[in-house]
């Protein structure tokens, strides 16, 4: 399966199991790998528009643990309205300002795992551009079908609406 497509800047593809995910961000990389690193900064932007996130536990270490909380609290978004989406990764690598990498899973409050959604192991490759930072996350799946399952669902789509929050916030705090 392979896919080019461009919403909202992210270009997307797709290789075998793989989801391919790039967007530029006019900032410097120190800062867009901060805002990934540090729950106080995921807070205020990590998730589609109109939903708010709460981080409940975050360990950024190898096996660390982050485990939050996505709570939509926008009333124009019917049925998804005051609706919770729980989350949990699990880190693997983190090399400061270049690469993250985890395992994002869906949970539920006590962080135990969703056994019938797929984990997904994310590779974030941050990478300075005169100034600006592209991130290029390459999202691996345990199938094609998987895969499939999560395009279905507007990952691609969600993560767009998501980094439009992080521009944003960049913009804010620059």
């Amino acid at each position: 399966m392979t896919e080019n497509n461009t919403t909202s800047k992210v270009t997307s593809y797709a290789e075998g199991r793989d989801l391919i995910m790039e967007r530029t961000f006019d900032a410097p990389r120190e800062l867009v790998f901060k805002v990934f690193t540090e729950p106080e900064h995921l807070e205020q932007w990590w998730g589609p528009e109109g939903w708010q996130t709460t981080v409940k536990k975050f360990e950024l270490k190898p096996d660390g643990i982050w485990h939050y909380c996505m709570r939509c609290e926008d009333k124009d978004q019917g049925d998804f309205y005051g609706q919770e989406s729980w989350g949990k990764s699990v880190y693997h690598e983190i090399v400061e300002p270049e690469k993250i990498v985890y395992t994002d899973m869906f949970s539920d409050a006590e962080g135990n795992t969703n056994e019938n959604m797929p984990g997904i192991k994310i590779t974030m490759t941050f990478i300075e551009q005169s100034g600006k930072t592209k991130i290029v996350t390459r999202s691996e799946f345990p199938s094609e079908e998987d895969l499939k399952k999560i395009m279905e669902m507007g990952v691609v789509e969600g993560t767009a609406s998501q980094y439009e929050c992080l521009d944003d916030y960049l913009k804010e705090i620059q």
